[in-house]
């Protein structure tokens, strides 16, 4: 097991844990665009914790490891970073990892942006990321990609309802609150969906955000009528009996299958200043995503540990897709532009981004 130096870095959840600002998100939802207005939270409140873990963290690291900040969310997607801690390769590659966990996307992206982590685990929002290279270029760079897709029968996310409901897809909402993930990417995605199926985002179906652990709970309670949420809810769903998926991976047939919502990145001055570091991080999560695509059933146990998901739940627990470094490929990246393009047309982005410019390659490690 990685060390967590001290005990907040290993237990810290937005849902309940310090207040923190979400800068360029916060940008892009109050600037202009038909996002609805984001609540600003301090940021040195963040910068502060996480630099006091650090430091607390580095007084008991073992003498020679390196010490690296990973910001990641407790999701299906971060699958082989858990992999990677419980079966120790980070420690036999001379890392020590100080692990923080976050409930909302936009805020793992801002721990990286702020320079307070090092590298933001697979399950880091592969849009946010995007956004955040628009307004702080030479920021990042993309390591891997997970979610999922039709073609290769991986579950990334779901049309979520209430058991027994008659929505069965996105042109059934209209006069209906759809609930989503928290934050640009998922807000940015949802009203994309609802206008592919001839309805008026801003007139026909009121999207709002709800935090991942309320949203089977929401449907129960019929605060909300649906929820295009990402895996484990729709496992979760399936498993409460009191909710059901009505589309499975609709996002990839909307936009691109297979589809990334997840994205594994490392920070450019992570590179610069430790690139031997970096790259071993890079190599650690690649074996990790090997040994997870290759037996999840095996590795599956280590789930519960990390997320929402109980262990009478594993065997309804959908595959992520998991796509390493060494995996990525045309089409994968091709999927990648397609989300990202998806923010352009949005409003979100006010110009294009070339993806492959974003990807990581080898020799940048070589400086």
């Amino acid at each position: 097991m990685a060390s967590t130096g001290c005990s907040w870095a290993s237990t810290s959840d937005s849902s309940t844990g310090p207040a923190i600002e979400r800068p360029f998100a916060a940008h892009f939802e109050q600037g202009g665009n038909s996002l609805n207005a984001s609540i600003k939270r301090p940021i040195a409140v963040l910068a502060c914790l996480m630099l006091l873990t650090t430091a607390c963290g580095r007084a008991r690291s073992q003498e020679g490891m390196e010490k690296v900040t990973a910001s990641w969310l407790p999701i299906m997607q971060t699958t082989a970073y858990y992999v990677a801690l419980e079966e120790g390769l980070f420690e036999k590659a001379g890392i020590e990892i100080e692990s923080v966990k976050f409930g909302n996307p936009n805020q793992i992206i801002d721990s990286l942006v702020s320079g307070q982590a090092d590298f933001g685990p697979p399950g880091a929002a592969a849009g946010i990321a995007m956004l955040a290279e628009s307004e702080f270029p030479g920021t990042f760079k993309v390591f891997g990609l997970q979610g999922g897709g039709i073609e290769v029968d991986r579950i990334n996310d779901g049309l979520i309802v209430k058991k027994g409901s008659d929505i069965k897809s996105f042109a059934d909402l209209k006069g209906r609150t759809i609930g989503t993930v928290p934050g640009v990417q998922w807000k940015t995605i949802t009203r994309y969906l609802v206008r592919q199926n001839g309805l008026d985002p801003d007139k026909d179906v009121n999207v709002t955000e709800v935090g991942v652990p309320l949203q089977v709970p929401s449907l129960s309670a019929g605060t909300v009528d649906a929820t295009l949420s990402l895996e484990p809810v729709g496992s979760i769903a399936v498993a409460s009996g009191e909710a059901e998926r009505a589309m499975v991976n609709p996002v990839a047939q909307f936009i691109a299958d297979p589809f990334y919502s997840g994205a594994a990145v490392l920070t450019q001055k992570f590179i610069d200043e430790r690139p031997e570091v970096a790259r071993k991080v890079v190599e650690v999560l690649d074996e990790a995503t090997r040994l997870v695509n290759a037996d999840f059933e095996k590795y599956k146990s280590v789930i519960p540990k990390y997320t929402a998901i109980t262990p009478d739940q594993l065997d309804v627990l959908a595959q992520p897709y998991l796509r390493g470094f060494e995996d990525l490929n045309e089409t994968d990246l091709d999927s990648y532009q397609a989300f990202v393009d998806v923010l352009v047309k949005e409003g979100v982005l006010k110009e294009p981004i070339d993806v492959r410019r974003k990807i990581l390659k080898a020799s940048d490690f070589e400086n």
